[in-house]
């Protein structure tokens, strides 16, 4: 393998070179080295399993749901706000005159009435609905918990595709170059023959035409590179340098679709969030139910107060009160919202069904795009193989005058276009293994054991769920 250095993409480049190491046994297994960035990479090379590590601790969408599943695990301390009393201390001052006669006397004062107190109320019963939105908010939460999963497997994935893609461009562009260099050396021979009267003035302009052609595919190449780098900086997080193999992620194939589909109705998280979102659905129903219930309080009351009649005068006044509550009517508003929650309920039912199909739907697709770049893999190198067998002929043949330049020049680019297209479908083969795992519900830094700090989402949610008080969150912010 050879190094060299592109300036236009100020990364280095690897000449890379194809390598299969296996077949399709009676499983349906294919194990093949996807892209090689040759013999001996440094040991600070990056692999996918690193980079899937960036991706997982860094990527800006993931934490940003991370975010906002924090921010959802204070609807259970709220919701359980219900149960806890409410105290609230107030206080007062003010000035007023009095000029007149009370009880014979003829009194004429300015006083400073004022006072402060202090007020307590505990709800007793409030028709269940502290209970019942604790459950709904816990349910929100765990549906977005299993939205994270989502987010995180999209994440995960599209750093593989965005890996994957600057491989395959990198070898494309080298295959590209490359056939510049055997095009110029084409063209110097053909005007060597030509200047002998061996070809004429039509082979060396189809020469010609078919290395500015040439020379502009590079340009193409270099081109979809350069975006590939983008995209890979946008979920990666840093630049790509020396890019480890990319393998096909068969320890998590199922051996067949029925089971794939199986694994996939069971665990994926979109499914589970749908679930969870009934559940939140069907608490809120109970919710709005509640507020028809009679509601029972208990408020305690105790305040001090100053020149309340006459001046230098005070007391201390404490009340305690019992207070019963029961809705008669309240123009229908309540019952209309029972009735929109209950109708909302079957519209979650009903999208747990349509995640099911989905999920389903992409299982078939991920594990018909799996067999398709199995099958691609091993047809594309014995094309590569015949065509460069035929390129090799037709060049012996073209020696002796039995072939024409265009014939070589045809060959060559049949050579390529296989070498491209067998680049292609080992790509494809290592982006629809983790499509599949993706699919099933199992691409995940937990499943693929990657060695980074697990995100634990139980961790703040125990933190938060039982504060009574603080401004402060458990990070310290």
């Amino acid at each position: 393998p050879r190094r060299r250095f592109s300036p236009a993409l100020s990364m280095p480049v690897y000449r890379l070179r194809m390598v299969s190491t296996g077949r399709i046994s009676a499983r349906g297994r294919l194990c093949v080295f996807a892209l090689l960035c040759g013999a001996a990479l440094p040991a600070s090379a990056e692999t996918l399993d690193s980079a899937l590590i960036r991706a997982y601790a860094a990527n800006p969408q993931l934490n940003a749901s991370r975010a906002g599943l924090r921010a959802t695990d204070e609807n259970v301390a709220i919701a359980q706000a219900g149960y806890r009393p409410r105290v609230a201390v107030d206080a007062d001052l003010g000035v007023q005159k009095f000029d007149g006669v009370l009880s014979g006397t003829r009194i004429n004062q300015t006083t400073l009435p004022g006072g402060a107190g202090i007020t307590v109320n505990q709800p007793l019963f409030n028709g269940f609905q502290p209970d019942t939105a604790t459950r709904q908010a816990e349910s929100t939460v765990y549906s977005q918990r299993e939205g994270l999963r989502t987010t995180e497997m999209t994440v995960l994935y599209s750093a593989v595709q965005a890996y994957m893609a600057v491989l395959s461009d990198t070898a494309t562009l080298e295959l590209r170059r490359n056939n510049v260099e055997v095009l110029e050396e084409q063209l110097r021979q053909t005007r060597d023959r030509f200047n002998v009267g061996e070809v004429t003035r039509t082979d060396v302009a189809q020469a010609e035409a078919r290395l500015a052609g040439a020379r502009s595919d590079v340009s193409a190449a270099e081109a979809q590179l350069r975006a590939s780098i983008g995209l890979y900086r946008q979920f990666v997080g840093v630049e790509p340098r020396q890019l480890a193999p990319g393998r096909p992620l068969d320890r998590y194939v199922p051996g067949s679709l029925d089971g794939a589909i199986e694994i996939g109705l069971k665990e994926h998280p979109s499914i589970l969030s749908a679930l969870h979102q009934v559940d939140a659905a069907e608490a809120q129903v109970k919710v709005l139910e509640g507020q028809l219930y009679p509601t029972v309080a208990l408020q305690g009351q105790v305040n001090q107060r100053y020149d309340q009649q006459l001046a230098g005068s005070n007391g201390v006044s404490t009340t305690i009160l019992g207070r019963l509550t029961v809705p008669i009517y309240e123009g229908g508003q309540t019952y209309a919202q029972i009735r929109q929650a209950k109708e909302l309920v079957g519209q979650s039912r009903i999208q747990v069904e349509q995640s099911r199909d989905q999920i389903r739907a992409a299982i078939v697709s991920a594990w018909g795009q799996l067999e398709s770049a199995k099958a691609r893999v091993i047809a594309s190198q014995a094309q590569v193989q015949a065509n460069e067998v035929a390129l090799n002929g037709v060049r012996e043949e073209a020696r002796v005058g039995q072939r024409t330049t265009l014939d070589v020049l045809n060959a060559q680019a049949t050579v390529l276009d296989a070498q491209v297209a067998q680049i292609q479908a080992q790509r494809n083969l290592v982006v629809s293994s983790y499509a599949l795992a993706s699919a099933v519900g199992r691409l995940t830094a937990s499943r693929l054991g990657l060695n980074v700090r697990q995100h634990d989402p139980e961790e703040h949610y125990n933190a938060v769920k039982d504060l009574w008080y603080g401004l402060r969150t458990p990070d310290g912010r």
